[in-house]
């Protein structure tokens, strides 16, 4: 759960693609688990990743296990194939199991709605006479609810809340902003809220039941909800990107969406009861309609555009760059990464965990691992190209923007970063994001899209009550004119002028300023004051970055970390406008021409800037709230 949301603030603070590239590949698999190892080794070494576990399994049993590395740095304690790992928002997929078991037994269903289902359990929806929450919603993240606030991410006490005290934390964020089964957003409200649903239809504790039903038929019997004295025992440490700090442990407040401690070996078994479409080991625990509904996206535009990759019930359907569908989930916290894949028509599945937070280290990883499981299969057929119809040509073609998204408090970056411009001809379509490389997709049909090496449509055009739209896995893009497209970039691109520029103008003055030769010049505030608030973005983006690796602890409770977060956004709004407030009254009186005008634009450009951050609540945001 933390890793997406840590994937979301890089994607929006450097570069967020409407569609996302295809990625790169090593050139050949390992040829086996020997040299598999090796390059394992060599990429954990090379990202001060401690240690990692893995298995491969097929329908038929376990193909290949293995620890490697250390569990505690240390003691040099190794990780094994029994060695408890944390696998965050994996542990999502046994809310849904549970829901889908409830409705086999005729206890659930999908579509009722949830305020009926748990009427305690509070939370908004607008649309609510003609749109309820539904429990599908809330499996498939399209309740239009905004994800758990930073407190919530941050809230780590010893002694497990209940659910209901979980979900009462914030309730303020579980408002729909958007018609829900319309646009995808992930929320990690959703499963617990889920869970409230299935305890509530069970007359059970939430985990009491996951353990019963699902933990203990599959093979999972050391799987625990909670540090408790057993997990205690084989969990590994989780460590900082130093690979020798470790964390403490993190008692995850939404347990249902996050909080499942298991070992490699016996999540090999787990990844078999998929393969075996909802049996194991000659018992039948789900039935094969479910396990495939629960890989099936049925609400959000996507699906309802025809798309099959996405996020169904708790199960994601996403795309190699060597064509495979690959279903499952992948998880986070602080510290650990996880990951459960598997290919129902091929048979064969893994999971892998570290016990760091190296993003890239585990996307190379996750490579090496589909690469090897997949060497022997045959790479799945492409369709030719569909030429698409002049009218969506015409229609479609222009510049996006997402407005799917997960978190509001990064909305306003992600609005401007996200801008994307769509091309189509022939049969192809070319995506270009504003910033980041280029796609190419291949129509399949008029509206749904290829990727070059995939198969599967994996993006959609549509016309919706939510406007013209570019539908991808994860993203909803809406289209919007060039005129305000341009004037999103134009202003993008002098307020970054004005904050490299008034800091260069300022080494200029400054230093005559230091040397007294500027005694008896007026008007010095109207340069100081700009620089004044560019400073105080510097110091503001500043004290983001020093705090990657303890951004919950810092910013999710009132600290003065979080409390100089908010000050630095009413600091650098009372200074722009000052600025250009002084800059109008001296009227350039006495200032060097270019100097004056050179202040009064980066002053009217910081103004705009704090009038677009303060319509997204930007200025004065509480972290801690």
């Amino acid at each position: 759960m933390l890793h997406a949301l840590a994937r979301l603030v890089a994607v929006v603070l450097f570069v967020s693609p409407v569609v996302a590239a295809d990625p790169e590949k090593p050139i050949v698999p390992a040829k086996d688990t020997v040299e598999l190892v090796q390059r394992f080794t060599k990429i954990l070494d090379a990202h001060k990743v401690p240690g990692m576990c893995v298995v491969i399994a097929n329908r038929d049993g376990i193909v290949w296990t293995a620890g490697i590395g250390k569990a505690d740095v240390a003691s040099g304690k190794p990780v094994t194939a029994d060695t408890l790992f944390r696998i965050g928002s994996i542990s999502k997929t046994f809310v849904a199991l549970a829901a889908l078991k409830l409705v086999e037994a005729g206890r659930l269903n999908l579509d009722s709605p949830v305020r009926s289902l748990v009427p305690e359990v509070r939370f908004s929806n607008p649309w609510e006479g003609t749109s309820p929450v539904r429990v599908v919603h809330l499996l498939e993240h399209t309740t239009g609810w905004d994800d758990i606030h930073f407190k919530e991410y941050a809230s780590n006490d010893p002694n497990p809340l209940t659910l209901a005290e979980g979900l009462a934390l914030c309730p303020e964020a579980r408002t729909s902003r958007w018609r829900p089964g319309t646009r995808f957003a992930y929320c990690n409200s959703g499963p617990a809220v889920t869970a409230a649903i299935i305890e509530k239809v069970t007359g059970q504790r939430f985990e009491d039941y996951v353990e019963e039903t699902f933990f203990k038929p599959i093979g999972l019997v050391t799987a625990d909800y909670f540090l408790s004295p057993r997990a205690q025992s084989l969990l590994t440490n989780l460590y900082h990107a130093d690979g020798r700090t470790p964390y403490p442990y993190w008692h995850v407040v939404m347990r249902p969406s996050g909080s499942i401690n298991a070992s490699a070996r016996e999540m090999g078994s787990y990844v078999r009861f998929f393969l075996r479409r909802g049996e194991i080991d000659g018992r039948r625990i789900l039935n094969e309609a479910s396990i495939v509904r629960m890989e099936t996206p049925a609400t959000g535009w996507g699906a309802h555009g025809g798309l099959k990759t996405g996020y169904a019930l708790h199960n994601y359907c996403t795309l190699d760059d060597l064509g495979f569908v690959w279903h499952g989930h992948d998880g986070g916290v602080e510290g650990g990464l996880a990951e459960l894949a598997y290919l129902p028509e091929q048979g064969v599945g893994y999971f892998s965990s570290i016990n760091s937070g190296e993003g890239i280290a585990f996307e190379e990883i996750s490579k090496e691992i589909k690469l090897f499981a997949t060497k022997d299969q045959p790479r799945p057929a492409l369709p030719p190209g569909h030429a698409l119809p002049a009218t969506i040509v015409k229609d479609y073609s222009g510049w996006y923007h997402p407005f799917n998204p997960r978190s509001q408090a990064l909305a306003f970056l992600e609005r401007i970063l996200g801008l994307t411009h769509v091309s189509l001809d022939g049969a192809t379509m070319h995506v270009k994001p504003l910033l980041g490389p280029s796609i190419t997709l291949t129509a399949v049909d008029g509206r749904r899209f290829r990727g070059e090496k995939q198969g599967v449509p994996r993006a959609v055009l549509m016309d919706t009550e939510d406007g013209r739209l570019l539908v991808a896995t994860m993203t909803t893009a809406v289209k919007v004119s060039s005129a305000v497209a341009w004037l999103q970039i134009v202003l993008a691109v002098l307020f970054v002028l004005a904050v490299i520029s008034v800091p260069l103008f300022a080494l200029v003055w400054g230093i005559r300023w230091l040397f007294r030769r500027m005694r008896g010049v007026p008007n010095l505030h109207v340069r100081a004051l700009p620089l004044l608030a560019v400073l105080t973005l510097g110091v503001l983006f500043g004290i983001l970055m020093v705090s990657e690796e303890d951004f919950l602890t810092r910013f999710g409770n009132r600290t003065l970390w979080s409390m100089s977060l908010t000050a630095l956004t009413y600091a650098f709004a009372a200074t722009s406008l000052a600025s250009l407030w002084a800059a109008a009254r001296a009227k350039r009186q006495g200032m060097n021409r270019w100097a004056y005008f050179h202040s009064l634009a980066a002053s009217v450009i910081l103004v705009i800037a704090t009038l677009y951050m303060a319509w997204w609540g930007v200025i004065g945001y509480r972290s801690w709230i």
